[in-house]
């Protein structure tokens, strides 16, 4: 289990990859390096909504806007 600050900072870099993983389906093309990226970003969502203490902390719109891209 983490501390209150800990679980805040995981959920805020959580929102830092969906907003990154936004940005590059919004282009028509991705470089290799973007998709790289993209794939790394999904995974890392992946691996925090594994998270019990993670995804207990998270409102029922934050789980379905994650869950949303991943």
């Amino acid at each position: 289990m983490s501390s209150q600050d800990q679980i805040e900072k995981s959920i805020s870099a959580a929102y830092d990859s969906v907003s990154l993983i936004n940005e590059l389906n919004s282009k028509e093309a991705l470089t290799e390096e973007e998709a790289s990226t993209k794939n790394r970003n999904i995974e890392h969502l992946k691996i925090m909504l594994s998270k019990e203490w993670f995804e207990s902390a998270l409102s029922e719109t934050q789980k379905a806007e994650l869950e949303t891209v991943v």
